[in-house]
């Protein structure tokens, strides 16, 4: 026969209702917290699996607000380019209404006076800086203000970096967060972004150097192969031409021949892979430059509108002044197409940034859903469960109090 201690079985007791006040303590905080894990040795596999998705979570809100400071910076500069672009297409029409011999010099006055506006314009589109004030076309020295107009001179100069600066908005991918005003406004291409057909200073006739082009790349590319060109057409009586390099020797054809020939008003003067149109007689003596583009044979668009403006100004002859404004328009046009080049990157830049903001905004809720299937709690079931258990220990408390009250006279007597 098993002898059962009543200090045994009081003991069993205590132990079921420490149990069930453990239990009911643990749904009681599941209820209050929401989680069904709140210490890691409520679940260690749940733990690390909330460690790792809330590390995923915190890194997807970092890229998530790089994009949006990167999409909020470019849409600035996307729309700062457009302005730019408007400005010029406005330089560009007051130039080509320029070359009109019958514009009075008041006419030509005002032609200055509204480029000078212009410009300064540009140089304040030009420093135009994000929400947080720092520049965009500075490369990365974002808190520079990038161009510095002189008031006397009206020249500008650019006190920013040739850098770019990145923004992050994911794991190894980067997107450029703006430009840098250099490469964009200030080391451009002269003449057609080939070559620079000028007329010589000097000039007496009425010869005007209009559009050219290079028409035959693979000669081009054999006339430049040995050095940039840097020939002189000069013209003798009744149109005459021959051509020399920069050492005063004849250039010669495929054939070594001598290059010479005869004008005509309207024509075209062809060689090396060059066409180059001119309208007007050339007096006897009068000379047009070719000089082939190089790193050092750049011009910045402010100079650009400067010459302008300073050909406005001067009471040059029709010629010389359609001969300037021609040579400004072809750079202005190297300009024109250096800022849409930019827009295209800039708008390729915000689909990009637009398309990887959508994809973080789909993972967040992927990853949150998934958090919260591992730490969160039914509360339905524990609600039911903290009922339940509640009544248990109740009952059990109940049955050890009348138990506990119970002795051996009360047995005889029952």
């Amino acid at each position: 026969m098993i002898r059962i201690s009543t200090s045994w079985m009081y003991q069993q007791q205590v132990n079921t209702m420490l149990d069930q006040q453990s239990s009911l303590s643990a749904t009681e905080n599941e209820v209050s917290t929401g989680n069904a894990i709140n210490v890691p040795s409520d679940n260690p596999t749940g733990a690390a699996q909330i460690v790792s998705l809330n590390h995923i979570l915190a890194e997807n809100s970092q890229y998530t607000s790089n994009i949006t400071s990167a999409n909020t910076r470019l849409s600035t500069e996307s729309n700062t380019l457009t302005s730019v672009s408007n400005l010029l297409n406005s330089i560009n029409d007051v130039g080509l209404g320029a070359i009109n011999s019958t514009l009075s010099s008041s006419d030509l006055s005002n032609m200055a006076t509204e480029l000078t506006q212009y410009r300064n314009q540009l140089v304040q589109l030009a420093n135009t800086t994000d929400a947080n004030g720092q520049a965009l076309f500075a490369g990365t020295s974002t808190t520079t203000t990038p161009f510095v107009l002189n008031s006397s001179t009206g020249s500008v100069t650019y006190a920013g970096n040739d850098q770019q600066a990145f923004t992050a908005i994911g794991p190894g991918l980067q997107v450029a967060n703006g430009d840098a005003g250099g490469s964009l406004f200030m080391n451009l291409p002269a003449g057609n972004g080939s070559f620079v057909a000028s007329a010589g200073a000097s000039n007496t006739g009425t010869l005007v150097v209009g559009a050219n082009s290079v028409t035959d790349t693979a000669a081009y590319q054999a006339a430049t192969a040995s050095g940039p060109l840097n020939d002189t057409i000069t013209f003798g009586a009744n149109g005459t031409y021959s051509v020399t390099d920069a050492a005063g020797n004849p250039v010669t054809d495929s054939s070594g021949n001598p290059i010479t020939g005869t004008y005509t008003d309207g024509g075209a003067i062809t060689f090396d892979g060059m066409s180059i149109t001119m309208s007007g007689t050339p007096a006897a003596g009068d000379t047009v430059n070719v000089q082939s583009d190089t790193a050092s044979n750049t011009q910045d668009v402010f100079t650009t509108i400067n010459n302008m403006i300073s050909a406005l100004q001067s009471g040059d002859s029709s010629a010389q002044l359609s001969n300037t404004m021609n040579r400004q328009l072809e750079s202005l046009s190297q300009a024109m197409g250096s800022v849409s080049t930019t827009q295209v990157a800039v708008g390729t830049r915000i689909d990009a940034v637009q398309q990887q903001q959508s994809d973080y905004s789909d993972l967040s809720v992927t990853y949150q859903t998934a958090l919260t299937d591992v730490q969160g709690v039914n509360m339905a079931s524990a609600i039911s469960n903290l009922s339940l258990q509640s009544t248990a220990l109740q009952a059990s408390q109940e049955a050890f109090a009348k138990v506990q009250g119970t002795s051996l006279f009360d047995y005889l007597q029952g």
